[in-house]
This record gives structure tokens, C-alpha cells and sequence, in this order.
């Protein structure tokens, strides 16, 4: 017989899980506390780096999370990986990295089976489609996803990439079928999520499962709410623009710090920019030699429960990422009302249109600042185009990206999995 839904045993494991480390990381533990508040029995397999912070958010559920802890190996990977561009380390030493953790978590994964009689393992991360998986083998079905990406720079921005950088990217293209057949979990899970079609073709070949598509990203919308619901001050008369993200060179900060200055010939503005990197100190040495003074601020790392408060009280959001698969950011200010403008490229292109923000096509590096420039000078000019654009764009969240509404996709996916006649319910070394 069936178990209910309400009634299954799901383990979400992750290599990362955290609200503090932006990008993909905070998706596990999305899935994990809302299972929990449905009362769902959920496990969370993560890594110790979290430890202290997950158990103190959900101090309840500490008997819920399992932890694996740093090999040697890694530490020395970890120091080695500093001097190295932040997309080279993920497919070399990160890479690395994370398998060595994924391997330990599985054998947690394995035991956690056997102990509760779980009915579902869940591996929302890394959102890589090419990443070979470990989860297999484990004594219950998978489901890895949603992934997203397949993506490259655009065409006029390829040279944005190094030379080195590209060849690994290649290298590791080539040989992800090879990884994937000797790391076999996406081929033998029961289901792959996957973000939208350019990510399904950039899956390995041989898979066994279902391939169902499923945006990555969600809003937690009792976080994100408009300033007026949110006790947020009155927004000031001088138009405030954010940026929210990682400082690294592919989000495009050094482009938009020259859309800033060329918009203030136009129109008085301020830009904020929240989040740090290890770009921060070239990017504050160009707002320097920008002259752009007391019109931009860098308020470095601010937690998400802040980063919410703090961006419902500006005007718009700009985000000039060139490589972007997701951006969660964007539905984030979508959710808070706010207007956004960003590239014309991967994820912020599947979440916005032409009635809930402002796309810049990205067909080059003057072309590209002169449209962001532009579109800041418009927004700043017309407070009624801010309220529509933001309006419509609340609307759509409500509609397609709320949590809650994910979690009950998720469970109905859970289900399936369940069902499915995958022999990933065997256990097997």
C-alpha cells in the first residue's frame, strides 16, 4: 500500500546548506524547514561548516540534521584554491571538493534509509546539470533537482571569459559524460528537475529516470513584502538603486559602476551595492576613479532576513549579470514590489517581461551600459512606470514562484518517485 504524503520519509541532503552563503545553497534548506513545518518527517544531510548556524535557526529540529565534517584532503584543496578564479575552482578543486563531501553523506544518506525506512532521497544541489551525482545505490528512489544551466556568456561578452578559464569549461563539458557513468547518480535517479529546456539538453545521456521541469528558485513571501506592509520608511525623493549579489566578476558590478555614472548625467540617483567578493576592493577603487562619490555605497555582506528589510526600501534592483542561470534576487524584488532591470540572458530573462521589468539586451559592452543607463534614467524619472512594473511583477511571483506553492509541487514529485520502478531502491556499493 501507498504511503500518504503526508505521511513519507524524505531525506534532503546537500553538500552546502545555509542561509548565509547566497546562490544555490539556501535551496536544501528551503525544502527542509518547510517539510518540517508541514510536519512531514525530513532529514537534512549537510555539511559541519553549517552546523552552528542551521541548529540555531531551527534549534527543534536538531535530531532532523546530520553533518559531515572536513577530510584532510579538503582542507588542503580549500587553501590551494584561493588564488584561483571563482569559476575555475568550481569545475577543478571545488569540484573535488564536493564530491569527497557527497561521498561521506552518502554513507550517512544509506544509514538514515535503513534506520526510518525513508521513501524519498532529494538532492536539490548543485543546480550543475553536467555534475556527475553519488547518490545512488542508497536504498530509495532520487530526485536531483531543479538543476539549471547549459549556459554560456553572450556572444558579444566571450571574451569577457579567459583563455584559461574557457578550456576548462570545455575540458569539463567534454568529459562530463565520462564522470556520469563513473558517478552514476543522475542516470539512475527517478527523477531530474530540471529549470527550463536549455538545461534538460545539457543533462548526460543514458538517464533511466523522468525528466520534469521545475524553476529552481521560490520566495519566501513572508520575508519579501512590500514596504508598506513591511513598516519599511517612506523611500527618499532621490530614486535608490540595488544591486544584490556575490562581487565576482561574471555579475557584471564594474559595468553597472559605469551605467551609474553615465545615468547621473541625466538624472540624480543612488546605487547600492549589497554583498561582497573578492572584487570588492577593484570595484570600490573604480567607483573612485568614477568620481561617483556619495552616490554609490557598498554595504557588504548583509544575512537575508536584513537583505529583505533593506531592499524593500529602495526603488529598483539592477542586475547586469553576464552568467546568471538563475537569480533568485530578481523574484525576490519582484516579490517586494520592486521594478527590476536586468540582462536579456538566462535566468532573469525566464522570470521577467516586458510587463514587470526592463531587459537589456547584452549585445555588447556599449551598447549594453548605454541600455542599463537608460533604463535607470527612465525608472528614476517616472515613480508611476516603478509601481506598474513592480506591481506586475508581485502579481507573477504570487502566482508562479511562492515556496508554499513549490512545496506542493514537490511533494506531488516525491509521490512519483516513489511510485517509480528504478532499481536506485536496491541498496549497492
Amino acid at each position: 500500500m501507498e504511503r500518504a504524503v503526508s505521511q513519507m520519509k524524505v531525506v534532503v541532503v546537500a553538500t552546502n546548506s545555509s542561509t548565509r552563503f547566497g546562490g544555490e545553497a539556501i535551496l536544501p534548506w528551503h525544502y527542509f524547514r518547510l517539510l518540517r513545518k508541514r510536519g512531514i518527517p525530513a532529514w537534512l544531510v549537510a555539511h559541519e561548516r553549517t552546523q552552528r548556524e542551521l541548529t540555531a535557526i531551527l534549534p527543534d529540529e536538531v535530531e532532523q540534521m546530520r553533518f559531515v565534517p572536513d577530510l584532510f584532503a579538503q582542507r588542503v584543496m580549500h587553501r590551494m584554491s584561493g588564488p584561483l578564479p571563482k569559476r575555475v575552482t568550481d569545475i577543478t578543486l571545488g569540484w573535488a571538493i564536493g564530491i569527497c563531501t557527497s561521498w561521506m553523506q552518502r554513507k550517512v544518506v544509506r544509514e538514515l534509509v535503513v534506520q526510518h525506512g525513508i521513501d524519498v532521497v532529494h538532492e536539490p544541489i548543485p543546480v550543475s546539470p553536467r555534475q556527475p551525482s553519488l547518490m545512488y545505490g542508497v536504498g530509495a528512489p532520487v530526485v536531483i533537482g531543479p538543476m539549471n544551466g547549459g549556459m554560456n556568456y553572450p556572444p558579444a561578452f566571450a571574451a569577457a571569459q579567459g583563455r584559461v578559464e574557457r578550456s576548462l569549461m570545455w575540458t569539463g563539458r567534454f568529459a562530463a559524460d565520462r564522470l556520469n557513468s563513473l558517478m552514476p547518480g543522475k542516470r539512475k535517479a527517478a527523477v531530474l528537475l530540471v529549470a527550463n529546456e536549455r538545461t534538460r539538453r545539457a543533462l548526460p545521456s543514458g538517464l533511466a529516470g523522468e525528466v520534469v521541469e521545475m524553476t529552481e528558485n521560490g520566495v519566501d513571501l513572508n520575508l519579501f513584502r512590500p514596504a508598506e506592509t513591511a513598516g519599511i520608511q517612506p523611500r527618499s525623493p532621490r530614486p535608490k538603486f540595488a544591486f544584490v549579489g556575490r562581487l565576482i566578476e561574471w555579475k557584471g558590478v564594474d559595468l553597472l559602476l559605469e551605467t551609474t555614472a553615465r545615468a547621473l548625467r541625466r538624472h540624480d540617483l543612488e546605487l547600492h551595492i549589497v554583498g561582497d567578493g573578492a572584487i570588492r576592493p577593484q570595484l570600490e577603487s573604480l567607483a573612485a576613479e568614477l568620481a561617483l562619490g556619495e552616490h554609490v555605497k557598498f554595504h557588504g555582506f548583509v544575512p537575508q532576513d536584513q537583505c529583505a528589510k533593506l531592499l524593500a526600501g529602495f526603488d529598483a534592483l539592477v542586475l547586469p549579470s553576464l552568467y546568471e542561470c538563475g537569480g533568485a534576487v530578481v523574484l525576490e524584488a519582484m516579490a517586494l514590489g520592486l521594478p527590476v532591470i536586468a540582462t536579456k540572458w538566462g535566468g532573469p530573462a525566464d522570470y521577467l517581461d516586458e510587463n514587470s521589468g526592463l531587459l537589456i539586451e547584452p549585445g555588447g559592452r556599449e551598447s549594453f551600459i548605454e541600455g542599463m543607463a537608460g533604463a535607470m534614467v527612465e525608472l528614476a524619472q517616472s515613480p508611476a512606470l516603478r509601481r506598474k512594473l513592480g506591481k506586475a511583477g508581485r502579481s507573477r511571483v504570487l502566482e508562479e514562484f511562492d515556496w508554499e506553492r513549490k512545496i506542493d509541487r514537490i511533494l506531488e514529485i516525491y509521490a512519483r518517485a516513489a511510485r517509480s520502478p528504478s532499481d536506485a531502491s536496491r541498496l549497492s556499493a
